[in-house]
């Protein structure tokens, strides 16, 4: 990492508002807390409470705010570089790193202390693991080191479902371990398609994004692998786990299929930035609308609903 050149810049206060705001990486968050709430429904058999609920969110929220301010922070020099990225806070001027660092502590230490106090002591440690793993492991260790920075730090992102599955019952069992498995492969089919639309910004700044250093054939084949490893795996809620059901089942296999044509499609075109592009977006739907299956087959009334129409099926035969 290198220095950058700063200017300060007068600001209103709504400006410094925004400006701290869009350190956060706002529109990465949503995701994040989509799977945590998911997991808390499946883990609180569709009954989860609203209260405990909120406070999980925000504490999660926060703790993901303060990794993508640190991470805005360690990055100032490739944003600088990237013209896409130049206008963000701290490579324009808007707010001096010295000062995120302190927001970005802040919104920590609000994270861990919601959590620990209103929630419980797993689920905080847990938060703070997320923000150690993505700042140490994958921001500064691997990044800029490896084409398997993805793969490795993927870890960060899957954290936030364990952390929903310890607020409810304060353990890990072995469902919240498949939780964390689930999205640690989905996430490389997931940026290694954002990386691919990407090349040439990741190139100008030496980040060794597999696009850049292997190519695009390497890196589709990389994405059909693990493709072909995560919607396979998502069939495991059902059978052996037996933690949901066949309303989970309709999601899993009309998504997975999906999933699967896409990523074809992609091997076929490696080139193709728009086929790229309709997978990245495609992902973010198919982990949002995973999540929505697992709610509402977790639920009791539906569960009640399926448990008539089984009993009517076994009755007819």
């Amino acid at each position: 990492m290198i220095d950058t050149p700063f200017i300060r810049l007068n600001q209103n206060i709504l400006e410094v508002c925004k400006s701290y705001y869009q350190l956060t990486k706002p529109r990465i968050i949503p995701l994040l807390l989509i799977t945590t709430a998911a997991s808390m429904w499946i883990a609180s058999n569709g009954q989860v409470d609203p209260i405990k609920l909120l406070l999980t969110l925000v504490g999660g929220t926060l703790a993901a705010a303060s990794a993508q301010t640190l991470n805005c922070i360690y990055d100032r020099d490739i944003d600088y570089t990237m013209e896409r990225t130049r206008s963000r806070p701290i490579p324009s001027g808007r707010v001096q790193p010295l000062h995120a660092l302190i927001f970005a502590l802040v919104l920590g230490l609000a994270s861990f202390s919601i959590l620990t106090l209103w929630v419980n002591l797993l689920s905080a440690l847990l938060s703070m693991t997320g923000i150690v793993f993505y700042m140490l492991i994958y921001t500064h260790l691997l990044k800029r080191n490896t084409t398997q920075n993805i793969v490795i730090g993927g870890a960060a992102g899957s954290i936030p479902p364990l952390v929903g599955w310890a607020a409810v019952t304060g353990d890990l069992s072995s469902a919240a371990w498949l939780l964390f498995l689930f999205i640690f492969l989905w996430t490389p089919p997931h940026f290694w398609s954002l990386a691919l639309m990407l090349k040439d910004d990741y190139a100008q700044v030496h980040v060794p994004m597999l696009p850049v250093v292997a190519g695009e054939q390497k890196t589709v084949q990389g994405i059909w692998f693990y493709t072909l490893l995560v919607v396979p795996l998502s069939f495991a809620f059902i059978y052996p786990l037996g933690v949901l059901g066949p309303v989970y089942g309709f999601f899993a296999l009309t998504l997975g299929y999906l999933f699967i044509k896409k990523a074809w499609q992609l091997k076929q075109g490696p080139t193709d930035r728009t086929l790229a592009k309709s997978l990245f977006k495609f992902s973010i739907f198919y982990v949002m609308l995973m999540c929505t299956g697992m709610v509402i087959d977790s639920l009791p009334m539906v569960r009640s609903l399926v448990a008539i129409c089984e009993q009517g099926l076994k009755s007819m035969v």
